[in-house]
């Protein structure tokens, strides 16, 4: 499991007879990040191609536990708010 998300992203450099600034732009990348919060501050950190395959199924189980949990919480909240004994 890895928390955060990947992205690929395209981007202009600073040099402004580069082609990324040309019409139309062809922009430098992709370039692939893994974001994350770590104590409450954004994390980011460049990955390389291999990296971005490897890991991206590790994102998806991290979001299919996130769910799981949920419905599991949701059903056990049901069966307690439906416990007959609360009405004593």
């Amino acid at each position: 499991m890895l928390p955060g998300t990947m992205t690929e992203r395209l981007a202009r450099c600073g040099k402004p007879n580069c082609r990324c600034h040309a019409e139309p732009p062809f922009l430098h990348g992709p370039y692939h990040q893994w974001t994350r919060k770590v104590t409450a501050k954004t994390v980011t950190r460049l990955m390389s191609d291999e990296q971005f395959a490897d890991y991206g199924p590790w994102l998806d189980n991290e979001r299919r536990l996130r769910s799981l949990v949920s419905e599991l919480e949701s059903l056990s909240l049901g069966i307690v708010e439906a416990d007959p004994r609360w009405d004593r």
